[in-house]
């Protein structure tokens, strides 16, 4: 009676899945548990093959296996292991040997392709039955098949079960076996999978790296120690990936045998690892010195060194992951010092050799901790680009969170140790760990006023979480003052960065802190708590900001938004656990009913004068209407504002401009993010004080008319706002809102968001005035936000109510004459619809509906009214992005999505039987001939996003094949190209060998037999696609394709002209290129022979033979070029590469743009030979190709694909440079030309800059020095390009190619003449290392990484790409080095240090603390929000102070330095005793919070104390040579002093970091690899 039951419910679509398969796996449970029983009772077996009971079960599994409802495939897993067992036990109790259903499921798992995840859950329960061998041997293609699983997140975990279950059946046959050693056992899973592992641990795809390494890599080594030896053999190369995968390998070890000895060659590729550019090893490197299986085992001082050098490398990383795993790393190194210190003080740790052992430890240990602190600290400046500061407010989160005793109530795991106190007393007596110092604090309140909210939100949680519970008085009067000012800022990050200061001042005052703070007088002395009394001081703000909004709109914009004061209210009044909880004290419930329920009747009134200053009040209808205004009735509102605003004697305005003024920014500004924070408020309002968990004792602080009230205010935000960032905001406050009511036990409050979903289905069928666009606006979210509010886990009989009345409303037929300007209630029903399908809240949930709203959709593509059609098509493509999940990750540029078509007809039979009805309708024969039919295409584009299912008798997709190989016929030809990808899914891979042959057979074998060339046509389109796909999944092998190439073979003369459609022909030219292993070579030696003869017969365009060109053409002869040149790569066959060249070389266009493109596509890398060839050919043509100015598109792609072959330094061979022999200065010149006088574009540009750079790298030599300074100057050009992102590429791709080339010759004199243009090209690799994008900061770093090599390995394989800032300090290093005498050096590297105006950005700061609103609403961009020029001035001053000590005296450096020193030093002075007087007198207290956050300040002092302290290092060495300096008239002593006092009192106002720190961000520090002594344990 169950399983029957079972079977029926699943036929339904009800929401029932879960539990149905639930009872199924229990049922079986049941049944192997009652075997003996049973087999008494009927003395025959339950499950015998051809028992009808196996079949239902089997097909019920199968069915459902891919099914997306959550927690379904778990039972379905458990189900064929019950069912195998079962079958398993009745074979050996009847002694049934052949067991077919084994090789049966097998033989299904095989036949399916890789994509579908549901193959292996059966695999995986087939594998202890049939053994690992015998399931090997069938399924030969298992281990690649594994390999493409892993690069796909959704089948990774299905295949590692796979290979896990096999290695272990392969362990437990050899152990039983007794076959030998654990090294042989480890030899023997090498011959399966170790190319499986190293393949993919070498894998270029990151995904498919990490996967292998966390799912497999760790697990083997678990289950066999001995593979460790087979796998290390295998990473032993230099190359990045090899790189990788033996830090992986390390990695897993370490984890499985704790500490790893490593000798000086292992440490110094470890140095390399953490000094390369790519991420993933570097922070699998990181993993490798943090980790460790016991979190008491102490790092040891060879991974504190090298943490030391790495971490200040790696902080203004600009990857979002980096930075986390960063934290993640570091957070486990900082558990290893804390606990290792613990148990060394608690004198529990293990013993170690040699006296003072344990207290070097502890000092290392606490050293550590704080130079982390510090460095985290001083990267904190305002000057610091958003990358720096938020790496370093992650790991200042470490380490507070691991080395302070705070503890966390809200965390289960991850709180100090007991013990905590006595290390942070043994720190603090060291003086160390202070972590809550005043520059700490001062550092973190700057953030506090950061730009964006991530910096903001994190700093704010920091202070709160571990910082001592007030602040000091001064400084909490200081920050409500900034926090008051920037609450009336119409910036909108400035009024967010407000309401962060309020409410971390909220949370860090007490009683005294609030009667010091000027917060309202009633407030004060009234209320009892800080909640209260913070929510009744910005509700005071809001009001009066209010008034003077219903005043003058304008001004308040202006002057006093209202958005900045709700966003602190929404901040402080749902952020604030303790205001929470004051909320449910009984004796507060009153005060805090009167504060909430003014706080709403204000929103409420702000919302309807916002909203109705931009309702364009035209008209009787105006406050009645449902739709929100339309722009241009906004634009006419929001004008008569500004009129009224500056008064009638300023209307005169610039004109008419496409642009907004300040004034309509401002209002807009106002008006939008004031009505989404209000959306925000009362949603959490709604979703905290409505909550079940609250006590049921305490009166409603949110009465019933006032959630009314909001519920009003909801309504009337989504009917009228057009802004789609307003009403996504406000979807969320009231998604929240109307769960909050539907979740509550009282009927009344339930009863609102039922009224209100009733009352917008009521208007939605009404008439409208006026046009609702951008899909509806935001009254589809009316809808989606109600019935989300439904709790999940019951009935959804609003989602019900809701859709049911949506379908019937637009399946009504149109009306005969509909107005255009308005939308009908049908268009507005489908784009509801479509947003209900979109919904992420919703889920699962809408595809009970999913086949009326699919039939719905596929009529309204055959509306006769273009909106309906419109709305239509987006509802489809909801529905399918619904139906069939996300796209996922793909790999090789072929779709990964499991879900086949067999699977998706048997979750959905209806839609099915849906979607066959209207292909059938479409492919009906018509009277009259064919006709379109709007659906048809849609119907198609969803089929052919499946996947291939399974070859069974009966399948659901078998009656689509029909109607789909009728397409064929189409007149259309859109139609016939997706119905042949339609096709795919439809034939199971089984089938495909006979599909294709009966295709071929269906192609005329000769001219006379052709009846419709759009059939021949569709025809062949439905081959390749098939072919496409049996090649791509390496289903059908060369001898299974071979009848179908003999029946091609015999319709050859479709290729010839004979056949005089060129499309036709190209057609089939692509279906054989698709077959070369399979056609017989006399057959393919016909085929190049038609198309040489073809392809060398064309005359140039233009020429007396030249024919009228015909349609298709040209197609056809790109066809035949790619052909030859896939041929001739594939077989390297020397003729036939010299015809591909040959062809190059023939001046028709389009033969030689299809060559050229075919090279850039990289289609034939893996022929080195016709790489080569190619290459000779286009530079033996360079000089012709630029002398005869062909048009830009050629010659772009002639120069990318010259460039794309000799991508590789090493394929430049002796060769190539003779074929430039007497050419390459011509060549050089001509780029260099076009890159300076003909402006041919940015992307000709970057090729001609790029082939220039090219040709100087092999040929440049002593005559060649003009060309080289021209092209160093259009290097520094295109590098200094701020507008352009490809003309500093440009310059970055060009450095790494030829920079080396000429800066190597220059070093150690050995060509004086080319050590100016090495200092310029240094100079410009400095520049672009401090980029905004992170390729031409690679491309950067690769030019310093090629001359870290010596000069010999230059133009060798297997140079390390360093990191950016290593490749920086490897620069600097370099002019040190070698171009430290030369006088232009020194220069050259103060062009880096900026020269900023500090008394005028003092003057700014003082003119905005005292202006009422900023000078406008948007801040001016950076040109290079990447550049940290206080940072980069840092690292610099060491290397200038190093250049100056070494300069003999006399020299040319030391009279470069005298100059400078002339003719800055004074101003310098100057601005030191400024700053002494700013704030040693009082005069910066006024506006010294918002001086915290001032970037430019920040970066003004930065760069102002290193270049007094470059004054005070010149005065020293120069001696009295600088005493006599005009206008300076001090020492070094003097100039010392005057420097060690200004940066005092900067310290102490928070704007310097704390002096004779030596670990500054970005401080110069030894390179990593370049110490060789280290032995320790990693």
């Amino acid at each position: 009676m169950v399983f029957p039951a079972v079977c029926a419910l699943t036929r339904e679509q009800k929401d029932c899945h879960y539990y149905c398969f639930q009872a199924c796996a229990l049922w079986l449970q049941r049944l192997r548990e009652s075997l003996a029983a049973l087999w008494h009772l009927t003395g025959t077996r339950i499950l015998a093959q051809d028992t009808e009971l196996l079949q239902e079960v089997t097909q019920l599994l199968w069915n459902n296996a891919e099914t997306p409802v959550e927690g379904v495939s778990e039972f379905i897993h458990s189900s064929f292991r019950l069912l195998l067992e079962i079958y398993h036990l009745e074979c050996q109790h009847f002694q049934d040997q052949e067991r077919s259903l084994y090789k049966q499921m097998l033989q299904r798992v095989v036949s399916m392709p890789w994509q579908i995840k549901a193959r292996y859950v059966p695999l995986c329960a087939i594998v202890p039955y049939m053994g690992s061998q015998q399931v090997l041997d069938a399924y030969p293609d298992l281990p690649q098949h594994l390999l493409s699983c892993l690069s796909t997140n959704h089948l990774c975990p299905a295949a590692a079960e796979v290979y896990k279950v096999l290695v272990r059946q392969q362990c437990s046959e050899w152990r039983d076996g007794q076959r030998g050693t654990e090294v042989a056992l480890a030899e023997h899973w090498a011959l399966r999978w170790l190319p499986l592992l190293s393949q993919a641990l070498c894998s270029p795809l990151p995904i498919l790296q990490s996967n292998a390494a966390n799912h497999l890599l760790t697990w083997t080594l678990r289950q066999l120690p001995a593979t460790q030896a087979p796998l290390a053999a295998q990473f032993g190369g230099k190359d990045t990936m090899s790189l990788r995968a033996w830090v992986s390998l390390l990695k897993a070890q370490k984890s499985v045998a704790g500490a790893l000895p490593l000798g000086d060659e292992a440490l110094e590729r470890l140095s390399l690892c953490l000094g390369t550019c790519e991420e993933g090893v570097r922070l699998a490197a990181l993993g490798l010195l943090c980790c460790s299986p016991n979190t008491n085992q102490p790092l040891s001082g060879t991974e504190v060194q090298l943490l030391r050098e790495f971490l200040p490398l790696n902080l203004n990383c600009d990857s979002s992951s980096f930075r986390q795993l960063l934290q993640a790393a570091v957070r486990k190194a900082l558990v290893r010092l804390r606990d290792s210190s613990l148990a060394q003080l608690r004198g529990k740790a293990p013993r170690r050799s040699g006296p003072g052992n344990g207290a070097e430890l502890l000092a290392q240990a606490v050293g550590f901790v704080e130079w982390l602190l510090q460095l985290s600290v001083a990267s904190l400046s305002p000057g610091s680009n958003y990358q720096r500061k938020k790496t370093a407010l992650l790991l200042l989160a470490a380490v507070l969170e691991t080395c302070t005793d705070t503890w966390s109530p809200d965390r289960k795991k991850g709180q100090p140790p007991r013990t905590m106190a006595t290390l942070l007393s043994y720190a603090r007596q060291s003086g160390c760990w202070d972590f809550f110092s005043q520059p700490n604090l001062f550092a973190l309140l700057s953030c506090l006023q950061d730009s964006t909210n991530e910096i903001r939100d994190l700093a704010s949680e920091l202070l709160v979480r571990y910082f001592p519970a007030t602040f000091p008085e001064p400084i909490a009067l200081a920050l409500f003052q900034l926090a008051q000012d920037t609450l009336g800022s119409p910036r909108v990050q400035e009024a967010e960065a407000g309401a962060v200061l309020m409410k971390t001042i909220l949370q860090k005052s007490d009683s005294g802190t609030m009667k010091s703070l000027s917060l309202e007088a009633e407030a004060a002395l009234t209320l009892p708590t800080r909640g209260l009394c913070f929510a009744q001081h910005l509700l005071h703000m809001l009001q009066a900001q209010y008034k003077v909004a219903c005043q003058d709109l304008l001004r308040a914009a202006a002057t006093a938004p209202m958005h900045g004061a709700i966003a602190a209210l929404r901040r402080c009044l749902l952020q604030v656990p303790e205001v929470a909880e004051s909320m449910q004290a009984a004796e507060l419930v009153q005060s805090w009913q009167e504060v909430l329920t003014h706080l709403v009747t204000t929103v409420r009134d702000i919302t309807s004068l916002l909203l109705g200053a931009l309702q364009s009040q035209q008209g009787p209808s105006a406050d009645e209407q449902a739709a929100a205004p339309s722009f241009a009735e906004m634009g006419n509102a929001i004008g008569s504002l500004i009129m009224l605003g500056k008064g009638q004697g300023q209307e005169e305005e610039e004109g008419d401009s496409i642009l907004l003024s300040e004034e309509h920014s401002l209002i807009l500004t106002c008006c939008w993010v004031s009505v989404k924070e209000i959306g925000l408020l009362l949603g959490g309002l709604a979703e905290l004080l409505l909550s079940p968990a609250l006590p049921a004792g305490l009166g409603p602080l949110l009465p019933l008319p006032t959630l009314q009230m909001a519920s009003r205010v909801f309504q009337e935000i989504l009917l009228r706002c057009r802004h789609w960032g307003a009403v996504e905001g406000c979807s969320m406050g009231f998604t929240k809102f109307c769960a909050a009511l539907l979740n509550h036990p009282d009927p009344e409050l339930q009863a609102i968001p039922r009224a209100v979903l009733e009352q917008g289905l009521e208007a939605l069928s009404g008439p409208r005035s006026s046009s609702i666009t951008r899909r509806a606006a935001g009254f589809p979210m009316l809808f989606l936000c109600i019935v989300s509010g439904e709790t999940p886990a019951q009935a959804r009989p609003l989602l019900t109510r809701c859709i049911q009345t949506l379908l019937a409303l637009a399946a009504t037929a149109l009306p005969q004459d509909w107005d255009q300007t308005l939308d009908l209630p049908q268009v507005c029903a489908l784009h509801v619809l479509q947003t209900l399908v979109r919904g992420a809240g919703l889920g699962g949930a809408v595809l009970c509906h999913a086949t009326p709203m699919m039939a719905l959709a596929l009529r309204g593509l055959g509306s006769p009214c273009w909106a309906m059609r419109n709305a239509a098509i987006q509802l489809f493509s909801a529905l399918t992005s619904r139906l069939l999940g996300q796209p996922g990750s793909h790999r090789d540029g072929c779709p990964s999505e499991g879900l086949s078509l067999h699977a998706f007809l048997g979750q959905h039979p209806k839609l099915g039987a849906v979607l066959l009805g209207e292909l059938k309708v479409a492919t009906a024969p018509t009277s009259g001939g064919p006709r379109l039919h709007p659906a048809l295409h849609a119907i198609l584009t969803l089929l052919a996003q499946l996947q291939p299912g399974t070859d069974s008798p009966g399948s659901p997709s078998a009656p689509f094949l029909g109607p789909l190989l009728g397409l064929a016929e189409s007149p259309i030809y859109a139609v016939r190209a997706m119905a042949a990808k339609a096709l795919v899914p439809v034939v199971p891979p089984p089938q495909r060998c006979r599909l294709l042959l009966q295709l071929a057979r269906q192609l005329p074998a000769a001219p006379g037999q052709i009846l419709s060339h759009n059939t021949v046509h569709g025809r062949l389109l439905q081959l390749r696609a098939l072919l496409a796909s049996a090649t791509a999944s390496g289903g059908l092998s060369a001898e299974a394709l071979h009848p179908v190439a003999l029946q091609l073979e015999a319709r050859g003369w479709l290729l010839t002209p004979a056949q005089r459609c060129p499309l036709l022909r190209a057609a089939f030219l692509q279906v054989l290129a698709l077959l070369p292993t399979s056609l017989s070579p006399g057959f393919a030696q016909y085929i190049c022979d038609t198309i040489s003869t073809k392809l060398g017969s064309l005359p140039q365009r233009g020429e007396p033979g030249c024919a009228e060109p015909q349609v298709g053409s040209a197609v056809l002869h790109q066809t035949m070029a790619h052909f030859m040149c896939s041929e001739a790569a594939r077989l390297a066959d020397s003729e036939r590469i010299a015809a591909v060249c040959s062809l190059l070389q023939q001046p028709n266009p389009d033969i030689q743009l299809a060559i050229l493109s075919w090279v850039i596509a990289g289609e034939g890398g893996t022929c080195k030979e016709m790489e080569n060839a190619l290459g000779l050919t286009l530079l033996e043509s360079l000089r012709s190709v630029l002398q005869e100015g062909r048009d830009k598109e050629f010659l772009r792609l002639y120069l990318e694909a010259l460039l794309h072959l000799y991508r590789d330094p090493s394929s430049w061979s002796q060769e190539a440079s003779s074929k430039l022999q007497g050419s390459s200065a011509s060549c050089l010149e001509l780029l260099l030309h076009m890159v300076e006088a003909e402006c041919p574009g940015p992307d000709l540009l970057f090729q001609a800059l790029c082939a220039a750079s090219l040709l100087l790298a092999h040929q440049c030599g002593d005559e060649d020095g003009a060309l080289v300074e021209r092209w160093c100057a259009a290097l520094e050009e295109c590098s200094r390009c701020p507008w352009s992102e490809v003309l500093r590429l440009a310059a970055a791709h060009s450095l790494r190619t030829a920079g080396a080339a000429v800066v190597q010759p220059a070093l150690r004199a050995a060509r004086p003449s080319l050590v100016p243009v090495a200092l310029r090209l240094i100079n410009v690799a400095i520049h672009l290392l401090q980029d905004e994008e992170r390729e031409v900061r690679h491309e950067a770093s690769g030019f310093a990484s090629l001359l870290r090599q010596s000069p010999g390995e230059l133009l060798q394989d297997g140079c390390i790409f360093v990191q950016d800032n290593v490749g920086l300090q490897s620069l600097l290093e370099l002019l040190l080095r070698e171009f430290g005498e030369h006088p232009e050096t020194f220069n050259s590297l103060l062009q880096h240090i900026p020269t900023l105006d500090l008394r005028s950005v003092v003057e700014e700061l003082e003119a905005n603390n005292f202006s009422p609103r900023p000078a406008s609403l948007y801040k001016e961009d950076e040109p290079n929000v990447f550049a940290e020029p206080a940072v980069l001035a840092r690292q610099l001053l060491p290397v200038l102070v190093q250049l100056l000590e070494k300069a003999p005296t006399g020299s040319p450096l030391h009279a470069s330095a005298l100059q400078w020193l002339e003719a800055k030093g004074p101003g310098l002075l100057r601005d030191l005793q400024y700053c002494k007087h700013c704030w040693s007198q009082g005069t910066a207290v006024h506006w010294g919070m918002k001086a915290l956050g001032c970037a430019r300040l920040h970066t003004a002092l930065a760069v102002l104390l290193v270049r007094a302290r470059l004054v005070a290092q010149v005065l020293q060495v120069l001696g009295e040579g600088a005493t006599a300096v005009p206008g300076l008239g001090c020492g070094t002593q003097e100039m010392e002093q005057e420097l060690e006092l200004v940066q005092g009192l900067l310290v102490q106002h928070g704007l310097a970091p704390v002096p004779n720190q030596d670990n500054a961000p970005g401080e110069l520090r030894p390179l990593p690899g370049t110490d060789n002594s280290r032995h320790a344990a990693v």
